[in-house]
């Protein structure tokens, strides 16, 4: 018996989300696991003397090493996007991505030496611009035009990315300060086991690779196996089908741009939007990166990190986050997909996130403050309360679920379907630039001190954005019906 699917029959809103959306939560998962287990040990192995289990390298010089890789890890998907587009779909780009970052973490684990660092580093650098840019369009491409489960399902698909970074500190530290740690006599330690949580990223990101290429087929379909155009169309001939494979259509709609025809002068102003996102996007990511540099350094000389008789292991605070980030993700779905949420533009929702980064240094602010009351700021016996530090956490998470996935979830919605992921990486560009500005900005602190910079740092953020709030109206009506 025959039967005909119309576009908007794919184009219903539908309760729930489509099964593919927890394949790509998982796989992401996994692959965060990789690079958070390893990016909350990074400027710590790179810092450690050689006899404590690091290199040795000049905390300063470190700063900007771990702010050059930072950034080319974010610079490489525009061109991981642009093959995916052009040349081998997202699907093929996430297996290479994947196998590439499991064997530049495998290298960090067999060659504990400059070298050996430097080709893990750049193996990393390679993976992750094939893997990351393609899995967030593969996330967009599930919905409609014009479906608001999107933004929620983005609020998701980040919530499996935190849960990955929140596991893999607490994994990793356990490794590296524990389990593989050599210690003296009096229970101190004199040697760390960072190899070894290296290892345990690897096979993290080993189980990510096997789950996504076990259920893509069933779970994805057709979707991303071809280049951006060639995707589309094969999508666009399935809807024509008599007999339409319900393996196709299991859980993927036509994506959000194939049914609406743009004209040259929208699709433009659109794209300039991202761009302006963009621009915006890289002060956030300078000023929230300094968790895994400049607040991470300052964490292990000059936070009090005893709790109830315990040392906190410095690796453990790379956690603090992604545990807010799961625990306040859930709210923010169901918010942004409620009455009030909607009424928000995401340029007020960015604005917003903006003003909330600044206003999180406060509170490291009060940390310095602390310990200047205290005594000699450079002692290192000094110490302030962990509280400032949780507090300036729990602020940089809230301000980020404003303005990340958001801002994921937007770059879906703005793009041609022949640049979505090229755009996407664009979008992830701004983290690229943002990472090699607070390489700088880390090693600043070293020079200047930690309150002259992050009061900098705070007053400049906030300015960005009360900027973006006041030009809403402009950028919404550039976006020509975008929320």
């Amino acid at each position: 018996m025959s039967q005909t699917i119309t576009v908007n029959d794919l184009n219903q809103p539908k309760k729930g989300h489509p099964p593919g959306l927890y394949l790509l939560f998982f796989t992401e998962m996994w692959e965060r696991f990789s690079y958070y287990g390893m990016r909350a040990i990074l400027i710590l192995y790179l810092t450690k003397a050689y006899i404590q289990g690091g290199l040795a390298i000049d905390p300063t010089q470190a700063s900007l090493l771990y702010g050059y890789f930072t950034g080319l890890v974010y610079f490489t998907p525009l061109i991981g996007g642009w093959l995916a587009d052009k040349f081998i779909g997202q699907r093929n780009a996430i297996t290479i991505g994947g196998i590439v970052m499991m064997l530049g973490q495998f290298t960090l684990f067999a060659v504990n030496t400059h070298a050996g660092m430097y080709a893990g580093l750049f193996l990393l650098i390679i993976g992750n611009g094939f893997f990351k840019p393609n899995i967030s369009t593969l996330v967009g491409g599930l919905y409609p035009q014009g479906d608001d489960r999107r933004d929620s399902a983005f609020s998701i698909f980040y919530m499996g990315i935190n849960i990955g970074a929140l596991i893999a500190p607490l994994i990793i530290g356990l490794l590296t300060d524990k389990l593989f740690a050599s210690k003296d006599a009096a229970g101190n330690i004199v040697a760390y086991g960072y190899r070894y949580g290296f290892l345990a990223a690897g096979i993290g990101m080993l189980i990510g690779q096997i789950l996504f290429n076990t259920f893509a087929k069933k779970y994805l379909g057709n979707l991303g196996l071809k280049p951006g155009h060639k995707s589309l169309d094969t999508l666009k001939d399935t809807v024509a089908l008599e007999e339409p494979n319900p393996s196709v259509l299991e859980g993927v709609k036509v994506p959000a741009q194939s049914t609406e025809v743009v004209d040259k002068k929208v699709e433009t102003q659109r794209i300039a939007v991202i761009f302006i996102f963009f621009a915006f996007a890289i002060f956030f990511f300078a000023g929230f990166e300094q968790a895994g540099s400049s607040i991470s350094l300052y964490t292990d000389k000059f936070i009090d990190r005893h709790f109830f008789g315990y040392e906190i292991p410095t690796s453990f605070f790379q956690s603090v986050n992604p545990i807010f980030i799961v625990v306040l993700a859930p709210i923010f779905a169901a918010f942004w997909s409620s009455k009030a949420g909607r009424k928000l533009s995401t340029p007020l929702k960015i604005g917003i996130g903006l003003v909330l980064l600044g206003a999180g240094f406060w509170f490291m602010l009060g940390a310095v403050a602390q310990r200047k009351a205290h005594g000699d700021i450079n002692d290192i016996a000094n110490k302030a309360n962990l509280m400032w530090l949780v507090m300036t956490y729990l602020i940089h998470t809230i301000g980020e679920l404003c303005l990340s996935p958001v801002g994921l979830s937007v770059v879906t919605k703005l793009s041609p379907p022949r640049l979505a992921s090229i755009l996407m990486a664009v979008w992830l560009l701004a983290s690229s630039i943002a990472n090699f500005i607070g390489g700088f900005l880390a090693a600043t602190v070293e020079k200047l001190g930690a309150g002259e910079v992050f009061t900098y740092i705070s007053g400049f953020i906030m300015a960005c954005g009360i900027l973006m709030i006041l030009l809403n109206k402009v950028i919404v009506k550039m976006m020509h019906g975008v929320r």
